[in-house]
C-alpha cells in the first residue's frame, strides 16, 4: 500500500472490528528516512473516519504517546479508539481496558452524583447550604447557596491547613475543617476556581442529604458506574493492578514554561498566588508505590478511569438520563446557561473568563466544547484529558492522554478530535 507522508491509514479490520492505522513518521536523517509505526485499536462508525484520521495524527503531529477516544451518538457507541503506549517506562502498549488518572476531568462525574440527588428531591440547587449541612453556617457562610457552591462562586478555593492522606480518609474530620472556613470574599461576588475543595465539599453535601450517607465516591460506583457498567473510580479499589493503570507523562519545564496563558503564568508559578493555594492537595492522587493511590477519595480531580467511560456516562445526560432516572426538570437545570457572580465570569485563580454551572464547566469564549448553543455541560482535567455531553446533538465524549499538555483552552489533540467528530457527525447522520 502506497501511503502519503505524514499521514495515516487504515491497514484492516479484524473480526472483532478493532481497525489498525498506520501511523508514519518519517525523520530527515543525512538522506534517508525512517518510518515509525503506531497501532491504533478499535473502531469508527461510518461517517466517522475523521475522529480515526485525527486520532491518528496526534501520534504523529502532536506528540501522543498513549491515549484514547471514545464519542456515543443518540446512544450508540460511533467511535471507540486506543492506541500507543501505556507505560512510557516499559514501552507497554496501551490497551482496550487501559485507565488513567483525568484530575478535574473527575469534577463532572461528582456533579453527576448531585444532578441524581436533585432528580430523587433530595437537593433544591437554589437551597441554602446550611439547610442540609448546618455546621456549614459559620464564618460568614450562612447565606451561600447550593447554585454558588457549585459554581466555584463560595470564595472558599483554599484551606486554612494543609491536606494529607489521614485528613482526606477521615470525612468526619474533614467535614468539620471544610465547616470552618472562612470565604476569601463575600460568596456570590467573585469567582475563583475551587480546584480541589469543590469536590470535598460536594462530598460533604452528598453525605448529608443521601439516606444511606455514603460518600461520594460510593455514591457514583452505587449509582452510576455499576448501572451503567462504567470502567470509572472516584475511589479505586484494591483490586484494580497497576498493569491497568497508565502512569501520565509530565510535561517539559520549557512546555510549562512557555505554554500556560501570559496572565496565568507569574501566577503558576508564585507559591502563595490564588491558583497555587487552591492546588493545594492535588499531588494526593499521584502514588509513587502504585501509580494511582487505592482507596483515597479526592472528587475534584482522583478520578481513573477509561475515554469509554466518560463518553458512555455523559452520553446518558445527553439523552434524557432514563438509565439513571433523572427527571427533565434536572436536565434542564444542567443546560441552562450558566449564572454569573456578581462581578461576572471573571475567575481569581484562572486569570480569565470560565463559566461554572451546578458543577460542571459550560462552553465559553476561553473554552469552546460542545455544539454552538450553551446547553452542553462537561469537564476538563489538567494534562488534556475532557468529557462532555451535548444534549443538542445527542453526543457524550471523552478524551483521556497520559501525556499532559499544558493548555488551558482546549489541548490541541483533544481539540483536532473535536473538530473532526463535528464535521463528521452530519456526513454520518446522513448516510
Amino acid at each position: 500500500m502506497k501511503m502519503k507522508p505524514l499521514a495515516t491509514a487504515a491497514i484492516g479490520l479484524t473480526a472483532a472490528g478493532a481497525a489498525y492505522i498506520l501511523v508514519q513518521k518519517r525523520r530527515a536523517a543525512s538522506h534517508s528516512e525512517s518510518i515509525r509505526a503506531v497501532p491504533i485499536h478499535g473502531f469508527v462508525s461510518p461517517g466517522y473516519e475523521a475522529v480515526r484520521d485525527a486520532f491518528g495524527e496526534n501520534f504523529l503531529q502532536r506528540g501522543e504517546i498513549g491515549a484514547a477516544c471514545c464519542v456515543y451518538h443518540k446512544g450508540e457507541k460511533v467511535v471507540d479508539l486506543w492506541g500507543g503506549v501505556r507505560n512510557k517506562a516499559t514501552g507497554e502498549p496501551w490497551e482496550e481496558g487501559t485507565m488513567a488518572l483525568v484530575y478535574s476531568a473527575t469534577k463532572g462525574l461528582a456533579a453527576m452524583t448531585l444532578a441524581i440527588a436533585h432528580s430523587r428531591g433530595w437537593i433544591d440547587y437554589d437551597e441554602l447550604v446550611c439547610k442540609y449541612w448546618p455546621e456549614f453556617a459559620q464564618n460568614g457562610k450562612e447565606r451561600i447557596t447550593v447554585r454558588q457552591l457549585l459554581a466555584h462562586q463560595a470564595g472558599l478555593f483554599a484551606l486554612d491547613q494543609p491536606l494529607d492522606t489521614s485528613l482526606v480518609a477521615d470525612l468526619d474530620r474533614l467535614a468539620d475543617v471544610l465547616a470552618r472556613q472562612k470565604p476569601a470574599w463575600e460568596p456570590g461576588t467573585r469567582q475563583a476556581y475551587h480546584a480541589v475543595t469543590i469536590g470535598f465539599y460536594e462530598g460533604e453535601l452528598l453525605r448529608r442529604i443521601d439516606p444511606q450517607h455514603r460518600s461520594l465516591g460510593q455514591f457514583f460506583q452505587d449509582e452510576i458506574a455499576t448501572p451503567l457498567g462504567l470502567d470509572f473510580y472516584i475511589r479505586l479499589p484494591e483490586s484494580i493492578p497497576d498493569s491497568r493503570l497508565a502512569p501520565l507523562v509530565d510535561p517539559s519545564i520549557i512546555e510549562m514554561m512557555f505554554g500556560f496563558p501570559f496572565r496565568l503564568a507569574p501566577a503558576v508559578w508564585n507559591p502563595r498566588s490564588n491558583i497555587r493555594r487552591a492546588l493545594l492537595g492535588s499531588e494526593l492522587a499521584h502514588d509513587k508505590q502504585c501509580i494511582y493511590p487505592r482507596n483515597l477519595e479526592i472528587p475534584a480531580g482522583g478520578g481513573v478511569g477509561t475515554a469509554r467511560a466518560l463518553a458512555h456516562a455523559y452520553s446518558v445526560f445527553a439523552n434524557g438520563g432514563k438509565e439513571l432516572g433523572l427527571r427533565p426538570e434536572t436536565l434542564q437545570e444542567l443546560m441552562a446557561p450558566a449564572v454569573p457572580a456578581t462581578h461576572g465570569f471573571y475567575d481569581e485563580c484562572m486569570k480569565s473568563e470560565v463559566q461554572f454551572s451546578l458543577g460542571f464547566m459550560k462552553p465559553n469564549f476561553a473554552f469552546p466544547f460542545g455544539s454552538p448553543s450553551p446547553s452542553s455541560f462537561g469537564g476538563p482535567g489538567a494534562g488534556g484529558s475532557l468529557g462532555f455531553a451535548d444534549p443538542d446533538a445527542k453526543i457524550g465524549y471523552g478524551y483521556i492522554p497520559n501525556r499532559k499538555g499544558v493548555a488551558l483552552a482546549g489541548d490541541p489533540r483533544d481539540v483536532a478530535l473535536r473538530r473532526a467528530l463535528y464535521s463528521a457527525t452530519p456526513a454520518a447522520e446522513s448516510r
